[in-house]
């Protein structure tokens, strides 16, 4: 079933929010609203939001969708050049490849309005990008703190938006939205146990050592063991507690930073609708996840369709 024209309904923005890998699960609620015949009026993202709904404006989902669904440990690994100078993660490999692969454009001749949440990291504000490199825009919205190395956008030192911003329900109503549905990925994430599955851990790492010539995976073993470490709750056994790692309490301290500034900008600025895929079992940094992802942002904006439509 699909809803009227666009000449016969209100303006209506997607807000897409913070959260990392679990930000996958934007490409499913995209791919949701195109099956009910919804096509918003204006995109704006945080984050891992803002990637996702930069790919959609600028007619590169289908290309981008089927590039997440292929990646694998080795392939995030392959984007990391480490540095210490500003973040673990230059970022500079993974704009490469962006560039060479996708189109970069003007924000203001997208074919549909877009805008994305940074932070300046001198002044601690709120920063709207509109206009300019669509790819400096985004790559200034996921620049985690202490994970991708900030980026200096004129004279602002810019990092990522979900430090001020996780659901920028705000920009959507500035942009003339009449309807905003929101995408909120960390609502059930506060009370999770750190992963804790050893087992698991190794498997994977000896995988990945498997398929990399001698020498590589000892030099990245330590850094890579990040993204795979946690977010789903250890078995009840006779195995010592898990201490956590030092990424461990980084991320999930980025998850309760971001699940309380969300829930107190949404009570300010609530959406007309908001879509809450169940995420709390992927970790921060499980970037090959994507297929589980995507399937529970279909199954959240399905279980939020009834209220979406009466609001259209």
């Amino acid at each position: 079933m699909s809803v009227d024209s666009k000449s016969d309904r209100p303006k209506i923005a997607l807000a897409l929010g913070a959260g990392a890998a679990r930000g996958w699960a934007h490409v499913g609620v995209i791919r949701a609203l195109q099956a009910r015949g919804i096509e918003p009026d204006m995109v704006c993202g945080t984050s891992i939001g803002a990637l996702v709904g930069a790919a959609y404006v600028s007619g590169e989902l289908d290309r981008f969708e089927a590039w997440i669904r292929e990646l694998s440990l080795l392939d995030i690994a392959s984007f990391m050049d480490f540095s210490l100078n500003g973040g673990l993660i230059k970022g500079e490999k993974l704009m490469s490849f962006f560039a060479k692969t996708f189109q970069d454009r003007p924000i203001e001749t997208l074919d549909m309005p877009f805008g994305a949440v940074a932070c300046n990291l001198q002044t601690g504000a709120e920063v709207w990008l509109r206009e300019g490199s669509l790819a400096q825009a985004v790559r200034a919205s996921i620049a985690l703190p202490g994970l991708l190395t900030p980026v200096q956008y004129g004279t602002k030192t810019l990092v990522d938006g979900g430090l001020v911003n996780p659901v920028p329900v705000s920009l959507a109503r500035a942009m003339g939205a009449d309807v905003v549905i929101a995408v909120d990925l960390n609502s059930d994430l506060i009370g999770r146990h750190f992963k804790g599955e050893l087992d698991q851990v190794e498997d994977d790492q000896a995988a990945l050592a498997q398929a990399t010539e001698p020498g590589w995976f000892e030099r990245v073993q330590r850094k890579i063991q990040m993204s795979l470490s946690f977010s789903r709750k250890p078995e009840m056994d006779d195995k010592p507690p898990v201490v956590p790692s030092l990424f461990d309490v980084v991320a999930s301290s980025i998850n309760i930073m971001q699940v309380r500034i969300t829930r107190s900008r949404m009570a300010g600025e609530p959406p007309d609708a908001v879509v809450t895929p169940r995420l709390a079992q992927m970790g921060l940094m499980e970037f090959h996840l994507a297929e589980p992802a995507i399937e529970q942002g279909r199954q959240a904006f399905d279980r939020a369709f009834d209220s979406i439509q009466e609001l259209l």
